[in-house]
């Protein structure tokens, strides 16, 4: 635990990672594992699995003991209880050692916002992290804690998971609590570890029903099989960049070295980029009222002000083409046991840019349009993981995204596993200057 906060200390003031450091309480809890492993020894670990090890929460889930911003300068920072996936976490043993950074509400697919410092890459700090959970996967990539939990509304878990070099895990739709429940059904809550084993590890303690979020008292959960070859759909989406393309498609052959079936198939379904915008602005302006606005991000108020030019006839357009999606991969994982892509088809953007140049306006409502790989898979609810695969000639991330049925979450991370032991070691940990050097 020391070793954790004294990189926090050296580190973060240059990749802004955190918002809070619960520094008082971390270490209260590390002194009790401690006592208990002297006690116990292995057998502590019995009904803590997590016993010791350190997480950190993103800035959207709330916590009782350390202030939930929200990214945001509205006030009302404390929260009556822990979300339960913070509370499985910390009866598995888990320490929390703070809260992560993430834009306002998550709005933005980077981590930029007016309450802290924009995150940095860790292995360029001129570069963005991703976002919105680019502090949870910046954190991770660092070595300021070992696992992170994040939330995925379009990509926001996948998307840093890819630009940081970690692994970020989407769950099939409500297999984790979302409390307080989201309007739009799109947000997940997901694990960032520096492995496959270890998100998985997360997943059997935070996976469940719980009475406060509807959604997951019937979020579907089917047994892995044993990993007979699949059936894998490679997809390139448009706009993919040469250098992204020549790591990702280097795991064509590991792939079939392992018997799979890979096809290389056009993108098996129309954009639905303008729905996703109409469902995500028609919530956010039923989330935000009128008084809100001078505490609002820029940004996100064009949002807001736009869903509120929705029609009711417009947004059950945007939820038709969602049921739509929903039927015809459906149909496609009839077909495929997985699809795999680029999780992200581009290199990291400006570190303070909330998208690239041409999508950098939301007025324009392109904000989200960079990544069309990560959220087809919120509208659909379908299990997705971001795998790190290697570094481009810059010496940048990417990451390969696994995609199965809906419910198929524990076949994706096995798949993902194997994949991960065949490549072997693919990244080193990045190297972030101490403060002061």
């Amino acid at each position: 635990m020391l070793d954790v906060l004294t990189a926090i200390r050296e580190t973060d003031t240059e990749l802004g990672a955190y918002v809070e450091v619960a520094e008082a309480r971390a270490l209260r809890e590390a002194e009790a594992a401690d006592r208990l492993l002297a006690g116990l020894g292995a057998a502590a670990f019995r009904d803590r699995p997590l016993l010791g090890v350190t997480v950190s929460v993103k800035d959207l889930i709330q916590t009782q003991d350390i202030p939930t911003r929200r990214g945001s300068l509205l006030p009302n920072r404390r929260t009556a209880a822990d979300a339960p996936s913070v509370t499985r976490l910390r009866a598995a043993g888990a320490i929390v050692v703070g809260k992560t950074t993430t834009s306002e509400y998550g709005w933005s697919a980077s981590t930029v916002s007016r309450v802290a410092s924009p995150t940095r890459n860790p292995w360029a700090l001129d570069r963005t992290a991703g976002g919105s959970s680019g502090g949870s996967a910046a954190a991770v990539a660092a070595g300021l804690c070992t696992a992170s939990l994040g939330t995925d509304g379009a990509g926001s878990v996948r998307i840093p998971a890819a630009f940081c070099g970690v692994v970020g895990f989407k769950p099939s739709y409500g297999r984790i609590p979302y409390v307080p429940p989201c309007a739009e059904r799109l947000s997940h809550v997901g694990p960032f570890a520096r492995s496959v084993a270890d998100v998985a590890e997360l997943m059997s303690v935070l996976a469940g029903p719980d009475h406060r979020d509807p959604d997951s008292v019937t979020a579907p959960s089917v047994p892995a099989p044993a990993l007979t070859p699949l059936r894998v759909g490679w997809i390139e989406f448009p706009g993919t960049s040469g250098a992204v393309r020549d790591v990702t498609e280097g795991v064509l052959p590991v792939l079939t070295a392992l018997g799979h079936r890979v096809d290389r198939i056009e993108v098996p379904f129309p954009d639905p980029y303008g729905a996703l915008v109409d469902i995500l602005a028609a919530a956010d302006a039923n989330g935000t009222a009128p008084q809100d606005e001078p505490w609002c991000d820029e940004g996100r108020l064009a949002i807001v002000r736009y869903g509120r030019s929705l029609s009711g006839a417009a947004v059950a357009r945007a939820e038709q083409t969602r049921l739509a999606l929903r039927t015809r991969l459906a149909s496609v994982m009839e077909a495929y046991d997985l699809l795999v892509m680029a999780t992200v088809p581009i290199e990291p953007f400006a570190a303070d840019a909330i998208a690239p140049p041409w999508a950098a306006d939301p007025g324009d409502l392109r904000w989200l349009a960079w990544s069309p790989a990560t959220y087809p898979f919120n509208l659909t609810g379908q299990p997705a993981l971001s795998l790190p695969v290697g570094l481009t000639p810059a010496g940048l991330p990417a990451g390969l995204q696994l995609v199965g049925r809906v419910g198929d979450d524990d076949l994706v991370l096995s798949a993902a596993e194997l994949l991960e032991t065949a490549l072997g070691p693919t990244l080193t940990r990045p190297g972030i200057p101490a403060k002061g050097t």
